[in-house]
């Protein structure tokens, strides 16, 4: 580490890529498991999917900006930065497109629950989407967390 900007840089990753991992695959699996109440445990999951969106944001913002400063236009050309772009897009896409068509889809279904709705069929397919999307911004956290020390 040569100064605090590397350092920002590396907790960023750090905190982006195990954020994901630990809310999608510890954190919101737990929920639905220890809760009887999937409604509550899905309420709970979105919050932590929301603040972990907002990490993205903030830490994606920060990767790119650091790499552009500290790299110039050389950064284009690192598979670091594209990563960072791609993992950005994803997030924004899930927070911004996918999300609240699935708060649509569940607000068209109250007071029911969405799972026991006429409305299942078509959450549960924007359901799987947002996990497609979710895993495949994962898996891109996981070569950031290789590539990260790339110059």
């Amino acid at each position: 580490m040569r100064n605090l900007p590397d350092l920002l840089a590396a907790w960023s990753v750090a905190l982006w890529v195990g954020g994901l991992w630990a809310i999608g695959y510890l954190a919101a699996p737990t929920l639905f498991y220890h809760l009887d109440d999937r409604m509550l445990a899905g309420f709970l999951a979105g919050r932590m999917f929301t603040w972990i969106a907002f990490v993205g944001m903030l830490c994606g913002g920060w990767l790119l900006v650091f790499r552009l400063g500290r790299f110039g236009g050389a950064a284009l050309k690192q598979g670091f930065f594209w990563i960072v772009v791609v993992m950005l897009l994803l997030t924004l896409a899930q927070h911004f497109g996918i999300q609240p068509i699935m708060q649509q889809i569940k607000d068209q279904a109250m007071p029911q629950d969405v799972m026991k709705s006429l409305f299942k069929d078509r959450f549960a397919a924007w359901h799987g989407v947002s996990s497609v999307v979710y895993l495949i911004e994962s898996l891109l956290g996981l070569a950031l967390v290789a590539k990260q020390n790339s110059r």
